[in-house]
């Protein structure tokens, strides 16, 4: 933590503004002190936030980020009202001590619009001689001006034959929503607004309002749902694309939907299958696709993969056994992440001494994944056997030695039982290069539904989850394949009602990646 310097005393004229400063001073030190306390909170806090069932995690994220917001935008209060001039420089001299965050420069893609302030004077002011170019000195001012509205007229003249009663005009251009008045860019925006930024309908009307467009939240739904239905085929040559994979990430996550009739909330599913095999050395283009479904039972996994063969690394969830069972056409690969997890609460909580070895032996394994990373499966399997393995071994015999040692009831005996249990799925990313050490791919393509649902709270029906895992599977195919989403799907809006169905795999991020812009990342 950094440290703000306390001025020279004895340069101070007087006792009471002695006094402010030390005052002024702790106050200071408190304050970067709970900033850092909170940033530690908040980042710990995060990374458990995926693994919890509970949406109260959430909202003790969002309420500390607030705290500590609040804390770093505003300055030290004074401890009692400056007595002078004096007093008030020396305010300035503590507050001005303390570390400043680093800034970085602006980024160079921005466009820059140049203002030149020329001195009044056209002659030297002290002896009137002439003034010659000496230099110039720039300073740079990131500013920000709001999206613009705009309105494209299509106009089609009429021509008339002179010789005959022909009239001659062309067709009109095809709307991306039949007789709608949103365009293709506006529909793009209206999307990822909801969908990537977490910005309700009813907010995303009010924005509008203030820039002197009404648009009804009805109206954006209608635009919404007119969006969605365009988009299908697109979304079923993502779903058969990504099962026709050899191995895929599996997971879900709860999403409160709107109960009809009694205005109460049940809690759906949103399914998640991503298939990226960029870790092994594969340059298939990585891709993502979500389900819906009204509950977690184990029939919708087994209806959404009815046709996959192959790997399949998820959680423990129940629901995903019968897959494995079917004669062996799928085959259970389970994560080292969540074994990690139930290791890492237990060191938290207790400083256990066998949480803390158990997390070493695992980022022993994890050091070695780093290492081969990219690498092609072969190659990966071969460290694996050499160096994966032994220590896996090991691991295994230290696990019931442990056992030995614990309680029935104790939670460490349920972490070891817990990976004990799953021990054949957990080793075997060992026998196969193409197979990953966790399931953290599926974990991440759903961290932007559990940061959407801090915002718009739940689905207003089972068709509105249907159209959100739509949306979300486009949305996080292009970010996968590095591209602005929504500079895809305004690409895409502006093509899908002209394109052949025959070749609506033309319209996959990856085939028309080279026709848009890269999407730029925020700096780590």
């Amino acid at each position: 933590m950094s440290t703000a310097m306390l001025p020279d005393l004895n340069l101070l004229p007087s006792e009471a503004l002695k006094a402010l400063v030390l005052a002024q001073h702790e106050q200071l030190l408190w304050r970067e002190s709970e900033i850092e306390h909170l940033k530690l909170l908040i980042a710990k806090l995060q990374r458990m936030q995926f693994g919890r069932k509970s949406e109260k995690l959430e909202r003790q994220i969002e309420q500390l980020e607030l705290r500590l917001e609040d804390l770093q935008s505003r300055p030290v209060e004074n401890a009692s009202q400056p007595e002078s001039k004096s007093a008030a420089t020396a305010s300035a001299l503590l507050i001005s001590a303390a570390a400043k965050p680093t800034r970085h420069p602006l980024p160079d893609h921005l466009p820059r619009q140049t203002q030149t302030h020329t001195p009044k004077e056209s002659a030297c002011p002290d002896c009137g001689g002439a003034l010659s170019k000496l230099g110039e000195d720039v300073s740079e001012m990131l500013e920000y001006v709001p999206a613009s509205f705009f309105v494209v007229r299509h106009v089609r003249p009429k021509l008339s034959c002179t010789k005959c009663d022909q009239i001659v005009q062309a067709a009109a251009p095809t709307r991306p929503i039949e007789r709608g008045v949103a365009g293709p860019g506006l529909l793009a925006h209206v999307l990822v607004s909801k969908y990537a930024d977490h910005l309700p309908l009813y907010r995303q009307s009010e924005i509008y309002a203030r820039h002197g467009v009404e648009l009804e939240r009805s109206t954006l739904a209608d635009w919404v749902g007119g969006s969605s239905q365009l988009l299908e085929p697109l979304i079923e040559v993502l779903r058969r694309y990504v099962v026709a994979a050899s191995k895929l990430h599996a997971d879900d996550t709860p999403v409160p939907v709107l109960a009809p009739g009694n205005g109460k909330t049940k809690t759906g599913r949103l399914w998640t299958y991503v298939r990226d095999d960029r870790p092994a050395g594969d340059t298939a283009a990585p891709a993502v696709w979500f389900a819906y479904s009204p509950d977690r039972k184990g029939e919708h996994p087994e209806q959404h993969l009815r046709t996959f063969r192959g790997a399949l690394q998820a959680d423990a969830y129940a629901g995903f056994n019968q897959l494995y069972q079917e004669d062996g056409r799928i085959q259970e690969v389970a994560c080292w992440a969540h074994v990690r997890r139930k290791f890492y609460d237990l060191q938290q909580a207790h400083a256990s001494p066998i949480a803390s070895e158990a997390l070493e032996r695992i980022a022993a394994l994890y050091a070695i994944e780093k290492e081969i990373r990219g690498r092609p499966p072969d190659e990966r399997q071969q460290v694996r056997t050499t160096r994966a393995r032994p220590l896996l071994q090991s691991l295994h015999e230290w696990f019931e030695v442990s056992l030995t040692k614990l309680s029935r009831k104790s939670e460490t005996t349920a972490a070891i039982r817990y990976a004990l249990g799953l021990w054949e799925a957990l080793k075997r990313y060992c026998d196969d290069g193409r197979l990953e050490i966790d399931n953290n791919a599926a974990e991440r393509a759903l961290r932007v539904v559990a940061l959407g649902r801090k915002n718009y709270l739940f689905a207003g029906s089972d068709t509105g989850g249907e159209r959100a895992a739509a949306i979300y599977s486009l949305i996080g195919s292009a970010k996968l394949n590095g591209l602005d989403p929504e500079a895809y799907l305004s690409e895409v809006l502006t093509r899908i009602a002209d394109h052949p169905i025959t070749r609506i795999e033309e319209l996959l991020p990856w085939n028309i990646a080279a026709s848009l812009p890269p999407a730029i990342e925020p700096a780590a």
